[in-house]
């Protein structure tokens, strides 16, 4: 049967809006159920109305354990809260908002009552928290109601403390530990005042969308943008950014096309993603399929997800980029031209980001801090300005402003795009242009990540495995020279392995979701030395999981 991957979506494909927000309100979770439990993953609670994952009652309850949760922490500022186009972020911002009210938190919510992109939220948190101590009890905080690039039918919660960013694991799991204890205890212990009963004077509100668009001058070089000409089309994909591209373009003067205004919740102008569902990724060439087809009227095209904290940069000599090239060609550009960062300011990777990154650093004589998988662990040093840049394999990064403070501590796709336009601007190249020549320097990069099936048990083990269970010297050709099961960064815990030689590595950890783990690898010999790495890899993980 032929894949419709990359082609657009049809009637079939479209959730029923109306049953999908009719299940929020209808269906109560059982608490029984690990599947209708609140779980806080890397970005939050996650899941969809229509498998009771996602419903009133969560969003109740994981409000009532924030609050809770300020309270225990001495948080007395206020709170922002902002949505995403998701057809179930509007009624949770609702819901939060009796829960916030009734407990008297002083809550801002945006003055347009419109769409609120994750980085605007950060911003938003850390322009008020500036210069305020880290003890002080008027810090500010926040809630993004977004399942950020996830299908339509899903929705998603997640808090960002006041440090800006992404809620570390202690805090998630008090919130979640504590949200599930009042569904369990059918929600007696929340406050909560019902919106009929809101006065409107009683919510705050805040321009989060002025407040950002002005400030984009002092992190992008937006003159010579302006000055360049260069043309943009920006495909904010039915997201949180469609209203800030064209506030973007009047306020700056830049030449910018919004290709793609148009929000729906069904997301029914999406081309479908590799598996054949909607998705918001502008990582994937299939949901980016529309997009790139227009490459030849701009001088670069960007795509943003649902709430855009992610971005998709495509190209007219090469389409779209894989991440991890623009990647290593943003912290090469970045590093070279913002002479006012700190000298001893890190460039901070996963450590399932491409090698060229550590190459480039190493050509920049800049040190690097390579983290678990995850944006949480960049945020000390944004914010403190010891890491300058912090970037994902999966299309996400942000980093400080020309004068070397910080702008967000959780990832910003809009910043990444305009960065493209920056580059070609300043250098009068491309970033795919840019690329080819670090592949020149440094060596072709042959990247993939593929999921291998593996029981729960053999997932748990993978968790936890040692490096001396992997017996293996060598690896494709080449001898091991790291085998890591702890981030050599932070010292984290990466919750599975990576073997590295001199112009290889591959990684594994086990999947959250499915009975898979992912094993992700790289060469800088060719696709052929990969699929060699790939074949020995499975064979390191299967010989150290007793298989």
């Amino acid at each position: 049967m032929t894949s419709r991957a990359g082609l657009p979506a049809e009637e079939k494909d479209l959730i029923d809006v109306d049953e999908l927000i009719a299940a929020y309100y209808d269906r109560i979770p059982d608490p029984s159920d690990p599947a209708q439990r609140v779980a806080f993953g890397t970005s939050g609670h996650r899941g969809s109305s229509l498998s009771t994952s996602f419903n009133e009652q969560h969003i109740v309850a994981t409000t009532q354990a924030i609050v809770d949760y300020r309270r225990e922490q001495g948080i007395t500022g206020p709170l922002f809260l902002g949505r995403d186009t998701h057809a179930l972020s509007l009624p949770a911002e609702r819901t939060a908002i009796e829960v916030l009210i009734g407990n008297g938190v002083d809550v801002r919510v945006d003055s347009r009552d419109s769409w609120v992109p994750t980085p605007a939220l950060s911003h938003a948190i850390l322009t008020h928290n500036r210069g305020r101590a880290s003890g002080d009890p008027h810090r500010a905080d926040g809630i993004v109601i977004t399942p950020s690039h996830n299908p339509p039918r899903d929705g998603g919660f997640k808090y960002n403390p006041p440090h800006g960013g992404p809620a570390d694991t202690d805090a998630t799991s008090w919130i979640a530990q504590r949200a599930n204890a009042l569904i369990e205890a059918g929600l007696e212990g929340v406050e909560r005042i019902p919106d009929a009963d809101i006065d409107d004077d009683s919510i705050g509100q805040y321009d989060f969308r002025d407040a950002y668009v002005r400030d984009l001058p002092s992190i992008i070089d937006i003159e010579a943008i302006a000055r360049a000409g260069v043309r943009i089309g920006a495909d904010p994909m039915g997201g949180a950014s469609v209203e800030y591209w064209q506030l973007i373009k009047e306020m700056h003067g830049i030449e910018l096309t919004v290709v793609n205004p148009e929000v729906d919740p069904t997301w029914r102008f999406m081309t479908l993603d590799w598996d054949e569902k909607i998705r918001m990724d502008p990582s994937s060439p299939s949901a980016m399929a529309s997009l790139v087809a227009k490459r030849d009227d701009f001088d670069v095209l960007t795509g943003n997800d649902a709430d855009a904290d992610r971005h998709g940069i495509v190209t007219p000599d090469a389409g779209l980029m894989n991440p991890n090239h623009y990647l290593a060609v943003a912290i090469d550009y970045l590093f070279s031209h913002r002479t006012e960062w700190p000298r001893d300011a890190a460039i901070g990777k996963t450590l399932v980001s491409s090698m060229i990154i550590d190459r480039v650093a190493e050509s920049l004589g800049r040190r690097l801090l390579e983290v678990p998988v995850g944006f949480k662990w960049f945020v000390p040093g944004l914010l403190d300005g010891s890491v300058a840049f912090g970037g994902e394999e999966s299309a996400g990064a942000s980093f400080l402003r020309k004068d070397g403070t910080v702008w967000s501590t959780d990832k910003d796709g809009i910043l990444l795009c305009l960065l493209a336009a920056e580059i070609i601007a300043v250098t009068g190249k491309t970033p795919s242009e840019r690329y080819r020549e670090l592949e020149q320097a440094f060596g072709s990069s042959a990247y993939q990540r593929v999921d291998a099936p593996a029981t729960p048990e053999q997932k748990a083990a993978l968790g936890r495995l040692a490096p001396d269970a992997v017996t293996a010297t060598d690896l494709a050709g080449e001898p091991i020279t790291a085998k890591l099961s702890h981030a050599p960064g932070n010292g984290a815990a990466i919750g599975g392995l990576k073997v590295q030689t001199e112009h290889a590595w591959f990684a594994a950890r086990p999947s959250g979701t499915e009975d898979v783990y992912k094993l992700y690898a790289e060469s800088l010999k060719g696709p052929e030395h990969l699929a060699q790495v790939q074949e020995e890899a499975r064979v390191v993980v299967s010989a150290a999981l007793g298989g």
